[in-house]
């Protein structure tokens, strides 16, 4: 099962007291959203404090729990399509400049603790993680996505997870000839497949398995 949070990619009309999204930074994205009245803009979001970090953190720990609980044989962390996590990640949307903002380290930490606290839960055979190094989409710019995607994978090794699923859209560089030799588990290829070029990436052992959604 795939755990996703919006964070700043939502509206006050979707949310309980009409609340504003939250994200790592109060910074407006480009765009719109659909709602019960049709498209509106995205709106400025609420720049998470460090306790409500915290809070959604535990959030996806619980989920997690109630994933299992459900049935549901492992769950995903969703940190592509300019969600939550991946507003953590990159430095267009996260510019704090605590714990959790400036060096790549501190915008990798938020996603790094969700998955400690997943795998607290599960244990990392039943975690993956998905990525999506320069998809652009929901507004989502990095200033150096190497660097950023090179770290995160490499700090994936202590928790074991099931797999690792990069999903390209597009992107300047070939992200799977560098992120699949650093990764300790299962690769999964996505994005833009057919049943030709995704048996390819099979045969030439460029993945372990290929995601079709």
């Amino acid at each position: 099962m795939q755990l996703m949070h919006c964070g700043r990619i939502s509206h006050p009309s979707m949310l309980p007291g009409g609340a504003l999204p939250v994200a790592p930074s109060a910074i407006q994205p480009k765009g719109q959203v659909w709602t019960a009245t049709g498209q509106q803009d995205l709106v400025t979001p609420h720049e998470l404090s460090l306790p409500e970090i915290a809070q959604v953190i535990d959030d996806y720990r619980l989920a997690t729990r109630r994933a299992l609980a459900a049935g549901f044989d492992g769950v995903e962390l969703h940190t592509a399509s300019g969600y939550l996590p991946e507003q953590f990640l990159s430095s267009g949307s996260n510019q704090r400049q605590d714990a959790y903002g400036s060096s790549v380290a501190n915008r990798a930490r938020f996603v790094l603790e969700v998955l400690s606290a997943m795998v607290a839960e599960a244990g990392g055979d039943r975690v993956g993680i998905k990525i999506s190094p320069e998809m652009g989409f929901n507004d989502i710019t990095d200033a150096n996505p190497e660097e950023t995607y090179t770290y995160l994978v490499d700090q994936l090794q202590r928790f074991n997870l099931a797999y690792l699923h990069v999903a390209l859209f597009g992107a300047k560089l070939d992200y799977h000839a560098l992120l699949k030799p650093k990764f300790n588990g299962a690769y999964l290829v996505g994005g833009g497949l057919d049943q030709a070029t995704a048996q390819a990436a099979l045969a030439a052992g460029r993945a372990d398995a290929t995601v079709f959604g």
